[in-house]
């Protein structure tokens, strides 16, 4: 804990981080923490998810604020409830023992509960946009006295539409503050808010220029429209342990693709706008504890998801940004562990693969999907496995008097191999799969996949009124000048193949 001592924090703070099993500061922290300690500069920050940020500024305003103010001395904006909760808690785990009062404000829980815990006495308020303008009309909240004002993942505010209640907010501030400002990229309505809003600032950027997490394997597969589920459900077959989530454009995909994946007996779920927050909070929490592994979600839905051990992310639609491919990768590849981000794209969406190619700074390498035979050899080798597993490390003695009632009158692996039929017969049947159509140079330019400048097809218009509310704000002024995406057992999964008969 030396090297956090070196950066100014209290004995209270520096017992809270141990607490918590920090060992020493991230490099986000070494850079912020000192600088607003000192209070002379305000910081605008380039810093994606998983690197630390929250405590980067969480501890400085623990340290600065005071107890018993009886005002709001901090408000924080995330853009979705989620990241609101999750800071929320984090700060929450790091005040020690100071007696600091914090809440989450957001939206899809009652606002009268909301106006009573602001009432009593909040020192910190974290909350999105949308929730906070609310309680500020209602008079509830008063963010006029504040010392912090963080924008915490501002280019993802910023893409939801969140820029005119940023500035609306930050206008009830007063200019002494100190203002922080967070976002994995840069667009120049960040620099417009630091223009306006900020007094003297300094530019933080971490050393990996690149704005993609470097322990993250970035491949993507092309492949016909009709294909694509198909090659899904190949790329999770030949995973190991797949824990990830799926990202698809609208509401209806993802309920669709859901669908078909439980239908195919995985471990599925769905995240979107028409989910309640209750229901949200449910699927969450069994996608934490891995009793769900794969969650299917739009961009809007996904944010604030923070689960450091994803071993996959699939863009299962191409995402409509380079910001968005930024966040999207942003969640496998954490704390150190190694990831896979897999891109599924048509022919037609290949120049806009690569103008978000250009963009991030990093070239995905093209993989060819496995064959049906080489899913079906990968299962088989991974049953070996399992059985192996169990021989060793499961209870197996409660069984051993049938076992041995069955080599009565049969060979070892005779019975062995009958076991295994009547066990994995549907998981290593080559016909659950079908054939995937191999992608040539002349489907590249073939109508069936065309689309127009909205990335529809042209033969079948489709509607955007299913896509998340929040997202379509953004798309009526899109920072770039993308097309707009085409939407195209966990019988993998060996630890429940008797799911289904």
């Amino acid at each position: 804990m030396e090297e956090f001592k070196k950066l100014g924090l209290s004995e209270n703070v520096i017992n809270a981080l141990r607490k918590k099993g920090y060992v020493k500061p991230t490099e986000i922290q070494q850079k912020a923490i000192p600088i607003l300690l000192e209070g002379k500069l305000d910081i605008i920050a380039q810093s994606q998810t998983g690197t630390g940020k929250t405590a980067s500024f969480a501890l400085p305003i623990i340290e600065k604020i005071h107890e018993n103010a009886h005002h709001v001395q901090a408000i924080i904006l995330t853009p979705t409830r989620e990241l609101a909760i999750q800071v929320s808690k984090e700060i929450e785990s790091l005040v020690g023992k100071k007696k600091l009062r914090i809440l989450a404000v957001y939206g899809g829980t009652s606002v009268s509960d909301q106006i009573v815990h602001l009432r009593r006495g909040i020192d910190i308020v974290v909350g999105t946009p949308g929730r906070v303008i609310d309680q500020i009309k209602r008079k509830s909240l008063d963010i006029s006295k504040v010392s912090f004002a963080v924008l915490d993942e501002a280019d993802e505010m910023l893409n939801m539409g969140f820029l005119e209640e940023i500035e609306k907010i930050l206008e009830k501030t007063n200019q002494q503050k100190k203002m922080l400002l967070f976002s994995a990229t840069m667009p120049k309505a960040i620099h417009k808010i630091a223009k306006r809003f900020m007094r003297e600032h300094i530019v933080l950027e971490l050393e990996n220029k690149e704005l993609t997490i470097s322990s993250t394997e970035q491949v993507y597969y092309e492949v016909m429209s009709h294909d694509r589920f198909e090659a899904l459900r190949r790329i999770i077959d030949v995973s190991e342990e797949f824990y990830g989530i799926i990202f698809c454009k609208t509401r209806i995909d993802v309920d669709e693709l859901t669908r078909k994946l439980i239908d195919e007996n995985y471990s599925a779920a769905a995240i979107h706008g028409d989910i309640s927050q209750a229901q949200r909070e449910k699927i969450l929490n069994l996608f934490r504890a891995k009793k769900v592994n794969i969650l299917i979600a739009t961009d809007v839905a996904a944010r604030g998801i923070d689960v450091n051990d994803l071993t996959h992310v699939v863009n299962y639609s191409l995402p409509q940004s380079p910001e968005s491919y930024v966040h999207r990768i942003g969640r496998t590849g954490r704390a150190g562990k190694k990831g896979t981000a897999v891109t599924l794209i048509t022919p037609s969406e290949s120049s806009r693969l690569r103008f978000i190619e250009k963009i991030v700074n990093v070239e995905l390498k093209k993989q060819e999907l496995p064959s049906i035979e080489e899913v079906i050899n990968f299962k088989k080798k991974h049953i070996t496995k399992t059985v192996e597993q169990y021989r060793k490390y499961g209870n197996s003695k409660s069984y051993e008097d049938i076992a041995k009632e069955i080599l009565i009158n049969n060979t070892p692996v005779a019975a062995l191999a009958s076991l295994l039929e009547y066990t994995f017969k549907s998981v290593l049947n080559p016909n659950r799969y079908k054939e995937i159509k191999v992608v040539r140079e002349s489907h590249r330019s073939s109508r069936r996949d065309r689309k127009d400048s909205f990335g529809n097809n042209f033969r079948k218009k489709r509607s955007d009124s299913n896509d998340d509310s929040q997202s379509n704000r953004f798309n009526k002024k899109p920072r770039f000048k993308l097309g707009r995406p085409n939407s195209g057992d966990n019988n993998r999964g060996f630890k429940s193949f008797n799911k289904k008969r």
